[in-house]
């Protein structure tokens, strides 16, 4: 029989940590989970990853063109010609 393993020294979790990540519980609807899945599985990633790069994408995109904005550009335009 071999010899037994000593894990005493051991550590719960994974052997090599993933950089620039971090796990997070969240709590999504069943409609939005199973629609990432969809579309991941379309495209061969996995779902995680989607959500990820839509998260990515909704944090880069510029705000949204409101009137308040338009108006701002308007009057600083005005004033500069």
């Amino acid at each position: 029989m071999s010899k037994p393993y000593d894990f005493s020294k051991g550590k719960r979790g994974p052997v090599i940590p993933s950089p620039g990540k971090t796990r997070i519980t969240i709590m999504l609807d069943n409609d939005v989970i199973e629609a990432f899945r969809a579309r991941a599985e379309a495209h061969g990633t996995g779902y995680q990853t989607a959500i990820n790069e839509a998260l990515r994408a909704a944090i880069s995109a510029e705000p949204p063109l409101t009137a308040e904005t338009l108006r701002q550009i308007l009057r600083q335009e005005l004033h500069s010609v």
